[in-house]
């Protein structure tokens, strides 16, 4: 009885939604007749498999069976898995500190939060998680993965990858610790050139960008760099928050487009500017996804900032979660992304104004522009196609200046910028210099 009343409920919810997705005549028909058919297969498993399964598992199963069919990022998740999703976006956990996706129904690394103890164990992004400790994750969903990952702090865990280059798989021991995120890592560079690292989109990320800013400008930062490179994204609204900070108030930052073109939500605009007053150029790269793309894109399509880097990973999907009656929920891909120009982020990326490759990887963002095919949003399984707070940093002076002579796009970024400034007091003296037409000459130099 209790099985028949779950799949009443699962027929209820599935009519409700193709009165809403379908056409009703049609698409009620073809539902339910698929509908008659699960329940048919799912008496016959009850019935007559070799061992007694329990309903709840077989429902369960079924349900992830569905959405597996559909695109890598929409997931169904037990009561246990919701609660542990909604830890998440505090920024802080018990864990190993890396952002994970499936690809070709393996569980593949995008990138280790910098600081974290995957990234100090030298969690590379691409990484193939074969294993965690004996588990095989073969078919192991993403939530499943996430909480098999984490546990007490202290505790030992050991992940089983398959890297290119490596001739055989590689086990890396890692000890679990509290994850919290330090979203914004600030510096000089020179006198005055500020840089600034986000390394993910929590709920403190707008909030720690605005006083590291504060502070750099209130020591004579004139030229900023802000380094997105290994970004995984995060919160949306951080993300509309932190383009805002470079924006005029009122100027467009992202558009959300669902499947009803007669539907689309007014554009997110910037509210709280006031950093506006001087060259920028932003650092991207293949593991700059999601909320990083959503502010790269908004800062070059308003010509307020010069992204340099390589393509970005192309992961412009909006998720919604929907909670359900039982206390488990649904994370379900609801619409796309699209830039203040309309351009489409899913499965494209950002193309960088200047492309800039990393030849020898660098320790100040851990960059994965390394001599290989890099991991994309376009590259997943299923993906959904586009259409055409501390002043210092976590590295001894001696490595930092050391990797900085290494990190070649943050170089590049640095002479442009000591470029711009000496032609803004060229132009302040002289008559206007012209600019060869690029997308990169769109932002405009000012006098400090």
């Amino acid at each position: 009885m209790k099985t028949m009343k779950q799949l009443c409920s699962i027929m209820t919810v599935a009519a409700w939604a193709v009165v809403l997705l379908t056409s009703p005549a049609q698409g009620r028909e073809d539902t339910y007749k698929g509908l008659k058919t699960f329940s048919e297969v799912l008496s016959l498993v009850e019935s007559n498999y070799v061992e007694e399964v329990e309903s709840k598992d077989l429902l369960q199963g079924a349900i992830r069976g569905m959405l597996r069919s559909l695109d890598p990022h929409t997931s169904y998740m037990t009561p246990e898995a919701f609660k542990e999703m909604q830890v998440e976006t505090e920024g802080q956990f018990g864990g190993l500190g890396i952002e994970v996706t499936i690809q070709d129904d393996v569980l593949t690394v995008v990138a280790p939060i910098e600081g974290t103890p995957a990234h100090k164990a030298g969690v590379e992004p691409g990484d193939r998680i074969i294993k965690v400790d004996d588990a095989s994750t073969k078919q192991m969903t993403l939530l499943e993965a996430v909480r098999l990952m984490r546990g007490p702090v202290g505790t030992p865990i050991t992940i089983t990858v398959v890297r290119e280059g490596l001739e055989e798989p590689k086990e890396i021991m890692i000890i679990r610790d509290l994850i919290h995120i330090q979203t914004a890592r600030t510096r000089f560079i020179e006198p005055s050139i500020g840089y600034v690292r986000l390394k993910s989109f929590n709920k403190t990320t707008s909030k720690d960008l605005s006083k590291a800013l504060e502070d750099l400008e209130g020591r004579g930062m004139k030229r900023l760099i802000l380094d997105l490179r290994n970004n995984p994204g995060g919160l949306l609204d951080q993300a509309v928050e932190t383009a805002g900070l470079f924006l005029e108030s009122g100027k467009p930052i992202v558009t959300i487009k669902g499947r009803n073109p007669k539907k689309v939500l007014p554009p997110f605009t910037a509210q709280n500017s006031g950093h506006t007053g001087y060259p920028m150029v932003v650092l991207i790269n293949a593991g700059s996804a999601s909320a990083s793309e959503i502010v790269a894109g908004a800062l070059q399509d308003h010509g307020r900032a010069v992204l340099l880097g390589a393509t970005t990973f192309g992961k412009g999907s909006v998720q919604t979660i929907v909670p359900l009656s039982d206390g488990s929920g649904l994370r379900l891909t609801t619409a796309k992304y699209y830039t203040p120009k309309d351009r489409l982020i899913q499965g494209i990326g950002i193309e960088p104004d200047i492309v800039v490759s990393n030849d020898i990887p660098n320790t100040i963002a851990d960059d994965v522009s390394r001599r290989r095919r890099m991991l994309r949003e376009r590259d997943l399984k299923g993906a959904l196609k586009g259409e055409k707070q501390t002043d210092e940093p976590d590295l001894p002076e001696d490595e930092w200046t050391k990797a900085l002579r290494q990190d070649q796009q943050l170089q590049r970024a640095i002479e442009l910028l000591n470029g711009w400034e000496i032609l803004s007091n060229q132009t302040a003296t002289t008559a206007p210099v012209p600019i060869a037409p690029h997308s990169a000459a769109q932002v405009q130099p000012t006098t400090q």
